[in-house]
């Protein structure tokens, strides 16, 4: 576990939170194929060829259909998958749910829930490492106080990952703004996957963000990036730009 380091300061080791597990710096990228169907996603896998090596899969695609037949596909080309639907219903339902992805090719996959929709979604992992949802990096303080969460944004994260991992779960997703938190407190022996980074400044409907590097010397283990890629006039430099920083950041 990292020394302890208070939140308010910087460590005196910049790299102090910078992960260490055996990840291949290239895969630390996960890109969000979040487009209307499945050959806009296969176009821009196509299209980024060997700049990305782990793809996102959320709601939106997995509502046009073909989506298990995709997940083959990316998995024939040597790709790595990970399932975002946040999954959230009564434990036996999310059970089911998890485990019909046993067998598709999914390393991640993501839950949204309580205790009992936790384990239940554990019991059934497998081979797919299960991601409990800590808050949505859309929403701020702001929302959560409308939605009647009484606790600040990095306490609720605090205890919902920490029961999260107690649970079984393999990691966690969570703004980079709260991932040194995370590690501070809880940590090494679990994944971080930070959503939300904005190489640039933000315009979009991403609320509680961070950029590339300050996501990983947060203690973040992998980031998703979207929009940044896909809106790019040229999207699979702008990956390989974005690979050339983690690289830098796993190599110094």
């Amino acid at each position: 576990m990292p020394p302890h380091h208070s939140p308010a300061g910087p460590p005196a080791d910049p790299q102090a939170w910078l992960s260490n597990k055996p990840i291949a710096a290239r895969e630390r990228l996960i890109v969000a194929l979040d487009v209307p169907d499945i050959a806009a996603a296969k176009r821009l896998v196509e299209t980024l060829g060997e700049a990305v090596h782990f793809y996102k899969l959320g709601l939106e695609l997995f509502m046009t259909g073909g989506v298990f037949d995709l997940l083959a596909w990316l998995t024939a080309k040597g790709k790595k998958t990970f399932v975002d639907l946040k999954f959230f219903d009564v434990p036996q339902t999310v059970a089911m749910a998890v485990r019909q992805l046993q067998g598709k090719g999914a390393a991640f996959a993501t839950v949204h829930g309580n205790d009992a929709i936790l384990k239940a979604a554990c019991a059934e992992k497998k081979d797919t490492k299960i991601l409990a949802v800590t808050v949505l990096t859309s929403l701020d303080q702001g929302d959560l106080g409308d939605l009647g969460f009484a606790v600040d944004v990095r306490r609720l994260v605090l205890s919902r990952a920490r029961r999260a991992i107690a649970i079984g779960c393999d990691g966690v997703i969570s703004s980079g703004l709260e991932a040194r938190d995370l590690r501070d407190e809880l940590g090494d022996k679990f994944l971080i996957v930070v959503p939300g980074i904005r190489p640039v400044q933000n315009v979009d409907d991403q609320k509680r963000t961070v950029d590339v590097e300050d996501a990983f010397l947060r203690g973040a283990d992998y980031i998703v990036v979207g929009r940044p890629i896909r809106a790019a006039a040229n999207p699979a430099r702008a990956a390989a730009d974005i690979q050339r920083r983690i690289a830098k950041l796993f190599s110094a």
